[in-house]
Protein backbone atom coordinates (compact mmCIF):
# COMPACT_ATOMS: atom_id res chain seq x y z
CA UNK A 1 0.00 0.00 0.00
CA UNK A 2 0.79 3.58 0.49
CA UNK A 3 3.61 4.17 3.25
CA UNK A 4 4.15 7.31 5.15
CA UNK A 5 6.68 8.84 2.89
CA UNK A 6 4.75 8.64 -0.32
CA UNK A 7 1.64 10.35 1.66
CA UNK A 8 4.00 13.17 2.14
CA UNK A 9 5.32 13.74 -1.28
CA UNK A 10 1.53 13.51 -2.83
CA UNK A 11 0.85 16.46 -0.07
CA UNK A 12 3.44 18.60 -1.22
CA UNK A 13 2.65 17.73 -4.67
CA UNK A 14 -0.89 18.82 -4.45
CA UNK A 15 0.35 21.94 -2.55
CA UNK A 16 3.27 23.13 -5.23
CA UNK A 17 0.38 22.78 -7.85
CA UNK A 18 -2.31 24.81 -5.38
CA UNK A 19 0.86 27.71 -4.78
CA UNK A 20 1.86 27.27 -8.80
CA UNK A 21 -1.80 27.87 -9.70
CA UNK A 22 -2.52 31.03 -7.11
CA UNK A 23 0.48 32.46 -8.84
CA UNK A 24 -0.55 32.17 -12.27
CA UNK A 25 -3.62 33.80 -11.51
CA UNK A 26 -1.84 36.47 -9.27
CA UNK A 27 0.29 37.24 -12.32
CA UNK A 28 -3.25 37.17 -14.45
CA UNK A 29 -4.53 39.66 -12.85
CA UNK A 30 -1.35 41.49 -12.47
CA UNK A 31 -1.17 41.55 -16.40
CA UNK A 32 -4.91 42.80 -16.51
CA UNK A 33 -4.26 45.52 -14.68
CA UNK A 34 -1.28 46.64 -16.68
CA UNK A 35 -2.76 46.44 -19.70
CA UNK A 36 -5.73 48.59 -18.37
CA UNK A 37 -3.45 51.08 -17.12
CA UNK A 38 -1.19 50.87 -20.59
CA UNK A 39 -4.88 51.86 -22.50
CA UNK A 40 -5.65 54.62 -19.93
CA UNK A 41 -1.58 56.00 -20.53
CA UNK A 42 -2.70 56.25 -24.19
CA UNK A 43 -6.03 57.34 -24.10
CA UNK A 44 -4.16 60.59 -22.01
CA UNK A 45 -1.42 60.91 -24.39
CA UNK A 46 -3.82 60.98 -27.10
CA UNK A 47 -5.98 63.55 -25.27
CA UNK A 48 -3.13 65.69 -24.29
CA UNK A 49 -1.84 65.90 -28.11
CA UNK A 50 -5.42 67.05 -29.22
CA UNK A 51 -5.45 69.73 -26.02
CA UNK A 52 -1.68 70.91 -28.01
CA UNK A 53 -3.20 71.00 -31.08
CA UNK A 54 -6.51 73.32 -29.59
CA UNK A 55 -3.88 75.48 -27.79
CA UNK A 56 -1.75 75.92 -30.60
CA UNK A 57 -5.00 76.79 -32.97
CA UNK A 58 -6.06 79.19 -29.98
CA UNK A 59 -2.95 81.11 -29.64
CA UNK A 60 -2.62 81.67 -32.96
CA UNK A 61 -0.78 85.00 -33.37
CA UNK A 62 -3.61 86.12 -36.60
CA UNK A 63 -6.36 84.85 -34.75
CA UNK A 64 -5.53 86.74 -31.60
CA UNK A 65 -4.97 90.09 -33.46
CA UNK A 66 -8.10 89.83 -35.43
CA UNK A 67 -9.79 89.20 -31.65
CA UNK A 68 -8.10 91.91 -30.96
CA UNK A 69 -9.28 94.88 -33.08
CA UNK A 70 -12.94 92.86 -32.70
CA UNK A 71 -12.91 93.76 -29.29
CA UNK A 72 -10.58 96.98 -29.06
CA UNK A 73 -13.54 99.30 -27.72
CA UNK A 74 -14.50 96.91 -24.79
CA UNK A 75 -10.94 95.64 -23.78
CA UNK A 76 -9.10 99.24 -24.21
CA UNK A 77 -6.05 97.03 -25.39
CA UNK A 78 -2.87 99.20 -25.63
CA UNK A 79 0.87 98.28 -26.82
CA UNK A 80 3.33 97.24 -23.95
CA UNK A 81 5.97 99.70 -23.28
CA UNK A 82 9.78 99.18 -22.39
CA UNK A 83 9.04 101.33 -19.40
CA UNK A 84 6.48 99.53 -17.50
CA UNK A 85 9.37 96.55 -17.29
CA UNK A 86 11.55 96.54 -14.09
CA UNK A 87 14.11 94.28 -12.84
CA UNK A 88 13.31 92.77 -9.37
CA UNK A 89 16.11 94.99 -7.57
CA UNK A 90 14.37 98.32 -9.15
CA UNK A 91 11.21 97.73 -7.08
CA UNK A 92 11.56 99.59 -3.82
CA UNK A 93 10.81 97.30 -0.45
CA UNK A 94 8.01 98.16 2.00
CA UNK A 95 9.27 99.18 5.32
CA UNK A 96 8.16 97.71 7.83
CA UNK A 97 6.33 99.70 11.37
CA UNK A 98 7.74 98.16 14.60
CA UNK A 99 3.89 98.30 15.40
CA UNK A 100 2.18 96.85 12.83
CA UNK A 101 4.60 93.87 13.75
CA UNK A 102 3.92 94.04 17.59
CA UNK A 103 -0.03 94.55 16.80
CA UNK A 104 -0.33 91.70 14.47
CA UNK A 105 1.89 89.44 17.45
CA UNK A 106 0.20 90.25 20.18
CA UNK A 107 -3.20 91.32 19.15
CA UNK A 108 -3.12 94.02 21.32
CA UNK A 109 -5.96 96.33 21.64
CA UNK A 110 -6.00 100.43 20.57
CA UNK A 111 -4.07 101.96 23.76
CA UNK A 112 -1.98 98.91 23.94
CA UNK A 113 -2.36 97.87 27.13
CA UNK A 114 -3.09 94.40 27.89
CA UNK A 115 -6.29 93.40 29.88
CA UNK A 116 -4.56 90.16 31.26
CA UNK A 117 -4.49 89.84 35.07
CA UNK A 118 -2.17 87.74 37.31
CA UNK A 119 -1.78 87.37 40.76
CA UNK A 120 1.70 89.48 41.07
CA UNK A 121 -0.76 92.74 39.82
CA UNK A 122 -3.02 94.58 42.70
CA UNK A 123 -5.48 96.16 41.59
Amino acid sequence: MFRTSDMVLIAVMVSAAAFTYKTKQVAEDQLTLVRKLEQQIRLEEDSIVLLKADWSLLTQPSRLQKLTETYEADLKLQPTDARQFARVDEIPIRPLEITDIIGQAFDLPDDGMDETTTGAVRQ
